[in-house]
């Protein structure tokens, strides 16, 4: 099977899709690796590193995203990327399904098996492909790290002969992935950390943390199967806004990253919110990628309001980018070694299976995915 890696494309991503262990892995397998030249350059790895692992080079990348039987990418492709690849190529990639249409319906049209990484199962099997997890980690590790260069003081409580200095509070809002990662960090870092969200199951991963877990009384709260929070109606969202809105006043650093999955996120922070928060205190926005959590978030943007530094970064763990790539890499080695067929030596397309009837988005000319199929088919209605 011919596997062909290009660079990402997209302004300012600084991650790669693979690197040299992961090719290691899949021509341990049988594989044929090919590379674009300078693959791994924004990360440190130069073209000799990916050769001595097993690949090669390209000399042109039309020709070999041509020829690939699989393609691999960190972001969507682009219209004329699609139209490169062959019948019956298989892409994988994050796809953005829900809202890259035009995407999803080229590669019907194209009759690529269009593979969207957003969509593996959060189930135990899978979780050593899923991405969204993994990237989700670093996004709350480097959200901390970023608030504490932006903040006015130190986190941790320091006793000198000048005076003890207070722990500083963090507030983490939303714990997934993203915000149990921020909970650990910020608890490593010395500060005082409390956190919320809608589902109480998380209550006991908080306190293992070491934080103090927020509640508020919303009625009938809860998760999906897959362990996203389920949306809460309008008198829910006033409910949750009033009872955290004294955690964020006295907070000197508020995470958001309460989102739901393949929908906009909700506005928790207000401007109240922020009128009431310490001058030089500051919000960082996980969520500003599907629209922000917080009132004035603006998407890779910094700004001041009433006093408080929001940060509205997207792609957060592309500030750590060597690690997401070797995190993203084994994701996608994972996921190709599991449906591997050692006798073919080629990755099996088993509709049967659970992880892969819920990731596939295309194939043979269809979108087979029903929900995407939905969201698509209403995007022409």
């Amino acid at each position: 099977m011919q596997i062909f890696v290009p660079r990402e494309t997209v302004r300012g991503e600084a991650r790669s899709a693979l690197v040299p262990a992961t090719v290691s892995k899949l021509t341990a397998l049988g594989a044929t690796i090919e590379i674009e030249p300078d693959l791994g350059a924004s990360i440190g790895v130069s073209d000799a590193e990916y050769t001595k692992a097993g690949a090669t080079v390209s000399g042109d990348s039309a020709r070999s995203l041509d020829a690939a039987d699989m393609v691999l990418r960190l972001r969507r492709p682009s219209a004329d990327a699609i139209g490169l690849l062959k019948p019956g190529a298989i892409h994988v990639s994050y796809l953005d399904p829900f809202n890259a249409h035009d995407v999803v319906r080229s590669m019907a049209s194209q009759g690529v098996t269009g593979i969207s990484m957003e969509l593996i199962p959060r189930t135990t099997l899978a979780q050593k492909m899923d991405a969204l997890s993994s990237q989700a980690n670093l996004a709350g590790y480097a959200a901390v790290i970023v608030a504490t260069e932006r903040l006015d003081r130190i986190l941790p409580m320091m006793m000198t002969p000048a005076g003890t200095l207070s722990p500083a509070r963090v507030f983490v809002i939303g714990v997934g992935v993203a915000g149990l990662q921020a909970i650990a960090t910020a608890k490593r870092l010395g500060a005082r950390v409390e956190a919320f969200d809608t589902r109480p199951v998380v209550e006991e991963q908080v306190k293992s943390l070491g934080a103090k877990f927020v509640k508020i009384d919303l009625g009938e709260t809860g998760q999906t199967e897959q362990g996203y929070a389920k949306a809460l109606t309008e008198e829910q969202l006033a409910k949750q806004r009033a009872g955290i809105a004294n955690h964020c006043a006295t907070a000197d650093i508020v995470i958001t990253a309460a989102q739901v999955f393949g929908r906009r996120a909700p506005v928790i922070v207000t401007a109240d919110m922020l009128r009431r928060m310490r001058p030089g205190s500051v919000v960082v926005d996980l969520a500003a990628d599907t629209g922000g959590n917080v009132e004035g978030t603006v998407l890779d943007e910094e700004r001041t309001i009433d006093g408080v530094r929001v940060i509205g970064y997207g792609n957060m763990a592309n500030r750590v980018p060597a690690a997401a790539s070797q995190m993203y890499s084994a994701n996608l080695g994972n996921l190709i070694e599991h449906f591997w067929d050692k006798q073919a030596k080629t990755f099996k397309l088993d509709f049967g299976d659970e992880i892969l009837a819920g990731c596939v988005v295309t194939h043979d000319r269809r979108i087979v995915h029903e929900t995407i199929r939905k969201h698509v088919e209403g995007d022409r209605g």
